[in-house]
């Protein structure tokens, strides 16, 4: 079987010596190749075997990771012409991207907050109200930490890992995950601590994080609200939601260079089980792409 940076360089010659491309347009397509390539071998599969099945669970993922349409269909062309060239050249006999599919174009995707919009909405917040620091702590755990909004208000302390800088998460279907936690996120925690110190809990809440006045844990409608209210005072035009912070939280892993497989893994994404976890990504490596990747850690 040919090594994949042979045939990764026998692809550049042959986009720069026969098709002509020019530097630019060169390095877009290796840039977006790669992506395929970090996620096949997180996958333990060589370009060579992947087959429809494993093309189709990674465009799925573009999505998933909050990827644009516009940008999906660019990805997966690149991907076809990569896939095409190997078998004019031999080094496949079939052309699994024949029956890949492009998303449709002008589909509604999310909307994304950047680093700093998401500093306007804290900067909204009164902190001199009872549940100020509360909302603070909660925006900026949703970013930090790319949560779904059940996993925020189901979110206990004692599954803070704060020393560690971890956060234990139960998802969906039960499943657990380890997420780093930023420092900042940390701080806003702490100082919401302060406050919820000082709370009377109601019997049984006691171990939620994040509680109303009358000492009961969140609901999701809660935070919707208290989201939305906090866009609108701070001029965000955008519709917004707690899934908001969730996608902002990928798509700034993601351009800001983090591996499409750790983007995955942090999300908790259904078609990732618990085990693949630990298989393919230990946890040192997960810390490492939030530290280096994530706006909250670039100093």
């Amino acid at each position: 079987m040919s090594k994949q940076p042979d045939i990764v360089r026998a692809y550049e010659r042959y986009m720069k010596l026969q098709r002509g491309f020019s530097p630019n347009t060169l390095d877009a397509y290796l840039h977006d190749l790669q992506k395929l390539l970090n996620y096949l071998e997180a996958e333990g599969k060589h370009p060579l075997e992947a087959q429809i099945d494993d093309l189709r669970t990674f465009a799925a993922s573009l999505h998933d990771i909050g990827i644009g349409a516009t940008s999906q269909c660019r990805i997966l062309s690149g991907v076809r012409s990569f896939y095409k060239f190997m078998q004019m050249d031999g080094f496949r006999d079939d052309n699994p991207t024949e029956l890949l599919e492009s998303p449709v174009l002008g589909e509604h995707l999310p909307e994304v907050l950047s680093a700093e919009e998401v500093d306007m909405l804290e900067n909204s917040i009164d902190l001199s109200k009872w549940e100020g620091q509360r909302n603070r702590a909660i925006i900026e755990t949703l970013f930090s930490c790319g949560l779904r909004v059940s996993e925020l208000t189901n979110l206990t302390l004692t599954n803070l890992y704060l020393q560690q800088n971890y956060i234990r998460v139960i998802g969906k279907g039960s499943k657990e995950r380890l997420v780093p936690i930023s420092q900042r996120a940390i701080r806003e925690l702490e100082k919401w601590f302060i406050d919820r110190n000082l709370m009377t809990i109601k019997p049984s809440e006691e171990d939620y994080v994040f509680l109303n006045r009358r000492g009961s844990h969140l609901t999701r409608v809660m935070i919707l609200i208290m989201i939305k209210k906090q866009a609108e005072l701070a001029g965000i035009q955008k519709t917004i939601s707690p899934h908001t912070l969730r996608h902002s939280f990928a798509t700034a892993l993601l351009e800001g260079g983090a591996d499409l497989r750790a983007i995955q893994v942090m999300l908790g994404h259904e078609t990732i089980g618990t085990t693949e976890i630990y298989t393919h990504m230990d946890m040192s490596q997960l810390r490492q792409q939030i530290i280096h990747h994530h706006p909250r850690n670039i100093k």
